[in-house]
């Protein structure tokens, strides 16, 4: 049968046996893992610029992840960001990932959920205003409230998921946050997503 028809058949098991009559006991989760740092006299294994110069290659795509504003304060929380990704589809996660010293990240963590917007093409400068720190990122930014969550959902993104926070884990000098989805949509025209590549933004070549 093979390890993929042994993994089918266990998912169609799994699916037709009967539902116990009381919920199971949670599963316990594992402990962490310990994070190996560079000590102190120690020689970096990978230097931090050939890291991202080469990591550059890959392509990927763009996002604005915003929070409602949390109570007490006065506005949504918001930051560009890059590394985004789908999790599971059974349930829906997805992911992204933020550094540790962010000032934006215990804003969204107080909200306890946050949409992503896939920006599109034509959103660089959208990008830029949440990357900066500091400032206002909302002002004059157009968008309305996530069905779900209240997150602000940008105009004019390609895409938008709306999520609930699972989990957080730790990933050396960021942290990965899974969140669960709620709600999810498109702009419905196929907007051309915006891209970044090797340091400045990039899109899709046309079709010939």
């Amino acid at each position: 049968m093979g390890h993929a028809g042994a993994a089918a058949a266990a998912v169609r098991y799994l699916r037709s046996a009967p539902t116990p009559a009381t919920a199971p006991a949670p599963v316990e989760p594992l402990p962490r893992p310990e994070l190996r740092c560079v000590r102190e006299g120690e020689r970096a294994p990978v230097e931090a610029g050939e890291f991202r110069r080469v990591l550059g290659h890959f392509a990927t795509g763009v996002t604005v992840v915003t929070a409602p504003a949390a109570e007490g304060e006065p506005m949504p929380a918001g930051f560009a960001c890059q590394s985004f990704s789908s999790v599971s589809l059974e349930p829906p996660l997805v992911c992204f990932l933020v550094g540790r010293t962010s000032s934006t990240w215990p804003r969204i963590a107080r909200a306890g959920v946050f949409c992503v917007n896939v920006l599109g093409a034509g959103q660089g400068e959208l990008c830029r205003a949440f990357a900066v720190s500091g400032a206002d990122k909302f002002a004059g930014v157009a968008h309305d409230p996530a069905p779900v969550s209240g997150s602000p959902r940008l105009a004019g993104a390609a895409a938008w998921i709306d999520c609930t926070i699972q989990a957080v884990h730790t990933g050396g000098d960021h942290l990965i946050v899974v969140g669960r989805v709620n709600a999810l949509g498109t702009a419905g025209d196929g907007a051309d997503p915006l891209l970044f590549h090797r340091g400045r933004f990039a899109r899709l070549a046309p079709q010939a």
